[in-house]
């Protein structure tokens, strides 16, 4: 298991240098110089050749890329020309905002998604069955922008119970909690119909499986065959899906933080992308990667742990 897991983290690291060259290599090689989309538009020609040679963009691009990727290990992440400041202190603040909508999410999607897929797969094609998977069809088909319009107008225009934007501002007359709740139950509805679908098929695989069959012949109750023989195996298949929405959840919720202009890392990578801000795209890009690796390792490693036939091979 050790070698494994060794291996793994090396496959990881490898994943990330590839990845940060790229990161790095498109954004220096997409149409206009790095100088132009600082400059603007509207610079001359003479003013970008300066910045060009003050940034040291003449130079070599593997060279600039190991400054680069020196630079990102002291934690230096370049300057911000759209927020005209370093970049991490802007990274770090939006970062946490992200991870705790995250963190709250994804607290409520795993409990609810195991719950509602395992009542479902036990008794395929039954009413409550049929309801759930209807129900979690529905979530899924909806768009995120459609899901936050449809719950604005309930609870934000009709109701008028909650803010309809999530700025995180305790001056706004909202408390932060309640500035929370439209964002956490768009995420929470959008992805736990994903995740119930996939309990319930995992659930309905394991209901049929022989083991199953001669534990209910042996005389034990529904009960006790759920709870000792059906469910840790049930959940060994969506394990690995439940921790790939960690990165969803904080790298994919960019139309959620635009929507309720919630200031989160989504949000700062899209106004970085419409105003050409390449420090801030490049390490955005460099930490969306270092996620998503780090979650498929982490699911790889605990499906091995759940299933002793992975361990024996």
């Amino acid at each position: 298991m050790l070698n494994f897991v060794l291996r793994r983290l090396g496959q990881m690291a490898f994943t990330i240098i590839v990845a940060s060259f790229l990161i790095f290599a498109v954004s220096e090689w997409t149409p206009g110089s790095v100088a132009r989309k600082t400059l603007g538009p509207y610079a001359t020609e003479q003013q970008v050749q300066i910045l060009t040679e003050e940034l040291g963009l003449d130079r070599p691009v593997v060279v600039r890329y190991l400054e680069w990727a020196g630079n990102i290990l002291q934690g230096d992440l370049g300057y911000s020309t759209l927020y005209k400041q370093p970049v991490a202190p802007i990274f770090r603040d939006r970062l946490a905002n992200t991870a705790m909508l995250a963190a709250i999410a994804f607290a409520i999607i795993v409990p609810v998604s195991i719950l509602f897929g395992v009542l479902a797969g036990m008794r395929e094609g039954s009413l409550l069955d049929r309801g759930v998977s209807v129900a979690a069809i529905i979530c899924t088909s909806l768009p995120e922008f459609a899901l936050g319009a449809f719950l604005s107008s309930i609870f934000v225009i009709w109701l008028g119970v909650l803010p309809g934007t999530s700025t995180l501002d305790p001056g706004s007359g909202w408390s932060i909690a309640s500035q929370l709740v439209l964002p956490v139950m768009v995420m929470v509805l959008y992805d736990a119909g994903y995740v119930i679908r996939m309990v319930r098929a995992s659930m309905i695989e394991v209901m049929l499986a022989p083991y199953i069959r001669t534990a209910i012949l042996k005389g034990l109750s529904f009960r006790d065959v759920i709870r000792k023989h059906a469910l840790r195996n049930a959940l060994i298949a969506p394990f690995t899906v439940i921790l790939l929405q960690i990165n969803y959840l904080i790298t994919g919720v960019v139309v959620v933080e635009a929507v309720f202009a919630y200031p989160g890392f989504g949000r700062m990578m899209l106004e970085a992308a419409l105003n050409k801000d390449v420090a801030l795209i490049e390490a955005g890009a460099l930490v969306a990667v270092a996620i998503a690796v780090t979650t498929q390792v982490a699911g790889d490693i605990g499906y091995m742990l759940l299933n002793p036939r992975i361990r024996i091979a």
